[in-house]
């Protein structure tokens, strides 16, 4: 009698555990990173370094800090009916194929399943460990207002605008992709550094030009990117798709599919 009495009240107990908030919330939350997505991910949730503990608070709206963004967010608007604004306007679209086409030109070689599959793999597998695990927990705890919804104006793609009002601004998650993408690159492709590099940062800057976000916003976005590539290279399965892009690469330069950098003047000093 006693047996069945406590079976019961464990099972009234488990009953009550299921059905409760905590319980309900743990269940209906959605894993986001390589449990889920292995394709975009190499890394798990608390794998990358925190960027709450990390990063700065951002500019409080009374702060000389917030002047420069708002400064910057006006030279941002002047741009945009340039060929720099319709540059930031494709640079806005990292699914899918968006980033290795925005890289290709700079790395000097064609990235894409069909010319430089494994170099493809890398870096769209490592895409949202910078653009999401690198820059979640600050992003969610701060849930910064963005440019655009702050001064009600549009942005240079109005289509995106009531996605991008329901996230955070700071950091910058598209400007953490591009940098953790141009740091890799570079690694793979030393030859040309410096037009990848150069590549990685303008793709930060078409965000503050597009008004999808403030130049702190940004300028997060490449500590977050640089936290991120650095967590990467102690993973085994980046390190082990790193290895097979290299040797990639190496073939591809031999073939003499890849153009050459673009050499950095030497400085004459006078006597």
């Amino acid at each position: 009698m006693k047996n069945n009495i406590s079976t019961l009240i464990k099972s009234a107990l488990c009953v009550a555990l299921l059905s409760s908030p905590f319980a309900l919330n743990a269940q209906n939350t959605k894993i986001k990173d390589h449990r889920s997505n292995p394709d975009v991910y190499f890394l798990q949730e608390g794998d990358v370094p925190n960027s709450l503990k990390i990063l700065p608070t951002p500019p409080d709206g009374a702060s000389i800090l917030f002047l420069y963004d708002q400064a910057r967010y006006n030279w941002g608007k002047t741009m945009r009916n340039t060929d720099r604004g319709e540059q930031a306007f494709q640079d806005a679209r990292v699914e899918g194929d968006g980033v290795p086409r925005a890289f290709s030109e700079a790395f000097g070689t064609t990235i894409s399943k069909e010319n430089s599959p494994e170099i493809y793999t890398l870096i769209v597998g490592m895409r949202e460990d910078a653009g999401d695990l690198g820059t979640r927990e600050a992003k969610n705890y701060y849930n910064r207002q963005r440019p655009f919804s702050f001064y009600g104006e549009d942005t240079c793609n109005p289509e995106q605008q009531q996605e991008l009002s329901t996230n955070g601004s700071y950091p910058s998650g598209h400007t953490s992709i591009g940098w953790a993408t141009a740091l890799v690159l570079a690694e793979i492709n030393p030859d040309r550094q410096n037009e990848i590099l150069e590549r990685g940062y303008e793709m930060g800057q078409s965000r503050v030009i597009c008004g999808y976000h403030f130049q702190s916003d940004v300028d997060a976005g490449r500590l977050t990117g640089a936290m991120t590539v650095a967590r990467l290279h102690a993973d085994p399965a980046f390190e082990k798709q790193l290895k097979k892009a290299k040797a990639e690469f190496k073939k591809l330069k031999k073939a003499g599919k890849v153009a050459a950098g673009t050499p950095v003047p030497t400085p004459v000093y006078e006597d």
